[in-house]
């Protein structure tokens, strides 16, 4: 989307939410949004602070050091410039002399750190000035995480692959059991990216092979020393995620687990069929609600999951957030699935993307995370990408 059309729409929020306008900041990459948002090259030197002021009504203002007085001409507005920091203070004063309720990058007592970047002597100039800090967070993330048409089909195609890719790994672990050859978790590591690379896809870091108490770790990773070796009758995790390569591309991840048996022990289903009934009901939470046209926002996802699996005497053991946004990072800038690690209050909004994945981790013995990815359409209407692991998996 082209700057003009953001500027506009951004005014269209802003006069919805009775704010006076967003403040964007940044002091030498502080603020990671601002390029994004801006549509500022990653190679533009910007080392100095810099402010960039959307009004609800007419045209924005920008605040440049001297030094760097033509770094944004490609921005739109009025420019100030500053030399000494009381002079920067006199034009935030000049360019704010209006304004009351200010949109910044920041959330309330830090519930979402994430959008937390505004650090605090900046909010003390702003409140000497008489004015309202509120979070940004969610007009933020209508630029950052909701997905256009070619970046949902970048999805639909990561998603095809890391489906394929699991079952090529399920079938490599599977072989070389059957056939006594030595299989370890970091082998199955390089099978998934070897693959992925075949398939002109990248990763940021992992994949994930957990063997029987590695995978009641959730962010286990194995080395080439430290890797178990897989053998009859293990229980074994694989989380994976990977897009097409690209700056614009979008990220697909799931999890998968089987056993290296001809089925499974009666504890494992247990476990595996309380993360899949949990699964399920967030799904069905946000269809129903979007089907509905009512608001969701991403921690009520997450008490829906979480209160499943209490109530079914394993809460303790779901130690991490019911999922996260997915965009061009695997761990998007949009709302995760989240009230334990933050309390998560922005809205599911149509076009995005995000993981869903409880799981269930039993220190010494073994853990079940299942997660596929929940694409809400521009229509409202949810579909699942990467798969549904109805059963669990036997390899033998």
């Amino acid at each position: 989307m082209d700057l003009k059309k953001k500027i506009e729409k951004i005014q269209e929020y802003l006069i919805q939410q009775e704010a006076d306008g967003w403040l964007l900041y940044d002091n030498h990459g502080s603020n990671r949004f601002v390029r994004q948002l801006l549509n500022i090259s990653p190679q533009q030197v910007l080392t100095r602070r810099f402010f960039y002021w959307i009004p609800k009504t007419g045209n924005p203002q920008k605040i440049l050091h001297k030094i760097e007085s033509q770094n944004l001409e490609q921005l739109p507005g009025e420019k100030y410039l500053y030399l000494s920091w009381q002079e920067l203070e006199q034009a935030l004063h000049q360019v704010l002399k209006k304004a009351h309720v200010i949109l910044m990058e920041y959330s309330p007592r830090c519930s979402n750190p994430q959008v937390s970047i505004v650090d605090a002597g900046l909010f003390e100039i702003l409140k000497e000035m008489g004015k309202q800090v509120q979070s940004s967070a969610d007009v933020l993330q209508s630029f950052t995480s909701v997905l256009g048409s070619k970046q949902i089909a970048s999805h639909l195609e990561a998603a095809s692959v890391v489906q394929k890719t699991v079952a090529r790994a399920w079938d490599f672990i599977s072989d070389s059991v059957r056939k006594q050859k030595r299989v370890t978790e970091f082998d199955v590591q390089n099978f998934i990216l070897n693959d992925f690379a075949s398939q002109n896809c990248v990763t940021e870091e992992g994949p994930i092979c957990a063997v029987n108490e590695h995978s009641a770790l959730p962010h286990y990773m194995a080395t080439y020393e430290g890797a178990k070796e897989i053998q009859y009758g293990d229980f074994i995790l694989i989380d994976l995620w990977c897009k097409k390569s690209g700056q614009e591309e979008v990220y697909a991840d799931i999890t998968r687990v089987a056993v290296a048996a001809p089925q499974p022990n009666s504890k494992q289903v247990e476990v595996f069929e309380i993360v899949k009934s949990a699964q399920k009901k967030a799904f069905d939470f946000v269809r129903e609600r979007m089907e509905l046209g009512q608001t969701i926002q991403g921690y009520e996802v997450d008490d829906v999951c979480r209160k499943y699996i209490q109530i079914k005497g394993y809460g303790v053991f779901f130690t991490h957030r019911t999922g996260h946004n997915i965009d061009t990072s695997v761990h998007g800038a949009g709302a995760n699935f989240d009230h334990l690690e933050t309390y998560d209050q922005r809205q599911l909004l149509p076009g995005m993307c995000f993981s869903v994945e409880p799981g269930i981790y039993l220190a010494g013995e073994f853990g079940v995370r299942l997660e596929s990815n929940m694409l809400i359409q521009t229509d409202r209407m949810v579909k699942i990408t990467g798969g549904i692991e109805e059963n669990l998996l036997c390899l033998l």
